[in-house]
């Protein structure tokens, strides 16, 4: 049996609608209500990491797990990981961040990354982690002004950073629950090139069929924006790390993607292409440039 906590999410969806086709697996979540269609082999378990009754049920007879938590600063690993090994669990597969291996970023999301990657590595089971750059699906943020207004607003736009497709990460993941030589490691993952706000804007562009126009915005007018959706400590985390990027410091490419699944890693191209109804479906034949 394999748990797979965090299956609301871009990755867990993907991670357990994949492992359902294979053999049993088991979904961990506080509302089932949010969760996507998985198919009828997927068991649901109902309960929160604080809740440690509901966790033990969820882990009975587990022998791999797929950690997501989303609470930074929170114990919701310490909970899962205690909860864990009372209940035999024998590998865990974290998903983490780029940033919690990369010296200069010290900002209270990733030290708090780093802190749950210390937990997982001295928890005494077997343990993988991944570190993904940003999700392409982070764009779907601009949905809204693109469907109103056609317009894109992004802090440094012409900053690029190899962000990864959350269904790369996820078969990475499939892969790290499933076949042998993941214990003990730490995988990378990236798209297959860096791209900017620009580039994305353009993507978008031409497989909507439409003129997009991106748009810079202040440090001031973008933390503004993300506080009316995320706590200070959260708003500090992004700035600094779009700090960092318009340093270049998120263009590493790495090949991971593809020596752990067997395929090339999806570019935002293709992830534009599959994704394009998000942002109000029409003919892909406009082929006209982006404007910042």
């Amino acid at each position: 049996m394999i748990l797979v906590t965090g299956a609301t999410g871009a990755v867990g969806g993907e991670v357990a609608r994949t492992l359902v086709s294979a053999g049993p697996v088991r979904v961990f979540c506080r509302d089932p209500a949010r969760l996507p269609e998985l198919g009828p082999g997927c068991e649901v378990a109902v309960g929160s990491y604080q809740d440690r009754g509901s966790l033990l049920r969820a882990l009975a007879g587990v022998d791999r797990a797929f950690l997501v938590t989303r609470d930074p600063g929170g114990d919701s690993d310490a909970c899962f990981l205690r909860a864990a090994a009372a209940a035999g669990v024998r590998h865990v597969v974290k998903l983490s961040a780029c940033a919690a291996g990369e010296d200069d970023a010290d900002d209270p999301v990733t030290r708090w990354q780093r802190d749950c990657e210390d937990l997982l590595r001295s928890c005494g089971l077997e343990w993988t982690l991944l570190r993904p750059r940003a999700f392409m699906s982070n764009t779907l943020a601009w949905a809204g002004s693109i469907r109103a207004e056609g317009v894109v607003q992004a802090l440094h736009p012409e900053a690029p950073v190899a962000c990864v497709d959350p269904r790369d990460v996820a078969g990475v993941a499939v892969a790290a629950l499933t076949t042998p030589g993941h214990a003990g490691r730490i995988h990378t993952l990236t798209g297959p090139e860096a791209i900017s706000a620009v580039g994305q804007t353009r993507e978008l562009s031409r497989v909507l069929g439409r003129p997009l126009v991106c748009r810079g915005l202040t440090a001031e007018q973008a933390a503004a924006h993300w506080s009316r959706r995320h706590p200070p400590h959260v708003v500090e985390a992004l700035l600094r790390g779009a700090e960092r990027q318009s340093r270049g410091r998120k263009t590493a490419v790495d090949p991971s993607v593809a020596r752990l699944t067997g395929r090339a890693a999806r570019s935002y191209a293709r992830w534009a292409a599959d994704h394009r109804e998000a942002f109000g479906a029409a003919p892909a034949r406009f082929s006209g440039p982006a404007r910042v």
